[in-house]
């Protein structure tokens, strides 16, 4: 089957309506109404209903949705029923405390290597995720087939570093950098810029 074709805001919606989803499903109940399943991901009913419906007709009128059903159905848009290998670049101070997370593993994901341009002088003490030079980077990951990269450098190295990602393959990369990176239509960046998101809080500060 050729893969649907999700606009990424909605990609995003559909991870937190997983991730209700999942949490009731631990707390063994077994149907949810639209308005309740759309109240705890943050978004209108109307919302749910329309992104839902990019992959079938779900839930039943006065009844909700089966939770166990739609669950299982996201699992498989969202691919979170194996681990994704993900490999991290730049293990300085933030970088050193991605490696420290423990939270990756419980989302099915993986962190199985890191590089940097000075792995002897890297910040993460007590990890286990070896940190290898920056020049082995291209042929681990062809070796290991890795498709997703988190990047954690500074700005000036961030396009020279993505260019290098994405010549060995790399699909998608979550950004850490201030850089905008300019990548092939192929490859997805999603930015992380936590300046501009406190920025952002602050507006609504009285």
């Amino acid at each position: 089957m050729p893969k649907l074709v999700i606009p990424r805001k909605a990609v995003y919606r559909l991870s937190l309506y997983y991730r209700v989803l999942d949490r009731l499903n631990q707390n063994r109940i077994e149907t949810v109404s639209s308005d309740a399943l759309a109240k705890a991901a943050g978004v209108k009913p109307t919302q749910l209903r329309k992104d839902l419906t990019y992959f079938g007709q779900f839930g039943t009128r006065g009844l909700g949705y089966k939770v166990e059903s739609l669950l299982a159905k996201l699992t498989g848009v969202l691919r979170t029923t194996r681990f994704q290998p993900v490999i991290l670049v730049g293990a300085g101070n933030l970088g050193s405390a991605l490696l420290r997370y423990d939270g990756f593993a419980k989302e099915g994901f993986e962190i199985i290597a890191a590089f940097d341009s000075r792995p002897e002088g890297a910040k993460a003490d007590n990890c286990k995720v070896p940190i290898h030079p920056v020049e082995q980077m291209k042929e681990f990951v062809r070796e290991h087939i890795i498709k997703l990269a988190i990047l954690a450098v500074p700005g000036v190295a961030a396009q020279e570093v993505t260019n290098q990602l994405v010549e060995a393959g790399i699909q998608a990369i979550l950004n850490f950098s201030p850089l905008i990176l300019q990548v092939p239509p192929h490859v997805v960046v999603n930015n992380v810029n936590l300046a501009i998101e406190l920025e952002n809080l602050t507006y609504f500060i009285t």
